[in-house]
């Protein structure tokens, strides 16, 4: 099946790489990343995904994940073995987080979107990537064992240690834009996508099925919500600006 995959890469996907999701990914976030901003990447593990690596287009690096290779992690300036419902950091650290494929592993997302507002600067963004809920494979993977999720992504080239258990309970534009709202933030964007058939490419009768739903997700503006990736930007609003006041206080000003 490999030359088969290869031909039909070719073919039907010409300009799609691997892992074209988080090079698509990369592209929204690194408008953000200032040589001052402060970095925070929440849920960034070892560090397998290269995509992710930012190390020269900030000033500081940061990463939390409960996985603790995160202290380890080569992209990273501090890395933190931490949860996203408690992120170790103080008030109004960042100027950028972001999040990649983490959503949909979370217990508690409302949690976890408190704690990146409290860790945001005022006007400081919150970039996420992660599967939508309603995309056939999430569908699957709620549908069946950890065991399958792991061997899928052994044929994959994943190792098992890097395949976690998912939740997808903050998988929904709908249910994002809930989210933003309860902790204080404000949805700039939200998008689906839908690109190479990445789980499907492993036959020839499954690439091409997966090529037609592609198709189809793509071409019929009502299918939008069916794609198989959320990406959004959300944002804390930024400080009032204090105003002076030439009033004295107690005393009644004529108008």
């Amino acid at each position: 099946m490999g030359r088969l995959r290869e031909l039909l890469d070719a073919r039907l996907y010409p300009r799609c790489g691997d892992n074209w999701d988080d090079e698509l990914f990369r592209a929204q976030i690194l408008p953000h990343l200032t040589p001052q901003s402060h970095v925070l990447d929440l849920g960034a593990g070892a560090g397998i995904v290269r995509q992710m690596n930012f190390r020269h287009f900030a000033a500081r690096m940061c990463g939390v994940d409960p996985d603790e290779r995160v202290t380890e992690n080569p992209f990273l300036d501090e890395g933190v073995v931490g949860r996203g419902e408690a992120i170790p950091y103080p008030d109004e650290t960042f100027d950028v987080v972001f999040a990649d494929n983490v959503l949909e592993h979370l217990a508690e997302p409302e949690d976890v979107f408190a704690e990146v507002a409290r860790v945001l600067k005022p006007g400081g963004r919150f970039l996420l990537k992660t599967a939508n809920r309603w995309h056939y494979v999430p569908i699957i993977a709620r549908l069946t064992p950890h065991w399958f999720h792991e061997w899928t992504g052994r044929l994959r080239g994943r190792r098992e240690a890097d395949t976690f258990p998912t939740r997808y309970l903050a998988n929904t534009p709908g249910r994002i834009g809930r989210l933003a709202a309860e902790a204080g933030l404000t949805v700039r964007m939200v998008e689906t996508w839908e690109g190479r058939p990445e789980y499907l490419r492993f036959s020839a009768l499954t690439y091409l099925c997966g090529w037609f739903y592609e198709r189809l997700v793509n071409l019929i503006p009502g299918l939008w919500r069916f794609r198989v990736l959320l990406t959004a930007e959300l944002q804390k609003p930024a400080a009032e600006p204090e105003t002076k006041h030439d009033l004295v206080p107690g005393v009644r000003h004529a108008a």
